[in-house]
């Protein structure tokens, strides 16, 4: 006698949607800082002027995709990371 399992689907739960990141920007985009995802890069983030609600904007992305330079405030300090540090800047 042969044993029939019956696979469910997997079920799929709705979530709240992801919140952009810095690393979602367009070029010229600008957005709010309003979080650090990553506590190990959080401080980091934050002596390089990386605060919640600083404006940040999306100045240039390399032609191979990394480093992203993004400039923070409006004192034009400019930022140079990693799309993967980027996407530790919740927007």
């Amino acid at each position: 006698m042969k044993n029939s399992t019956l696979s469910a689907a997997p079920i799929v739960v709705a979530s709240e949607p992801e919140r952009r990141t810095a690393r979602d920007l367009r070029i010229g985009e600008e957005g709010t800082v309003c979080c650090l995802r990553d506590p190990d890069m959080a401080l980091k983030l934050l002596e390089m002027g990386c605060v919640p609600g600083q404006r940040v904007r999306l100045r240039s992305v390399a032609p191979l995709g990394c480093p992203l330079t993004l400039v923070v405030g409006d004192d034009e300090y400019t930022l140079s990371l990693r799309r993967e540090e980027a996407a530790t800047i919740g927007l």
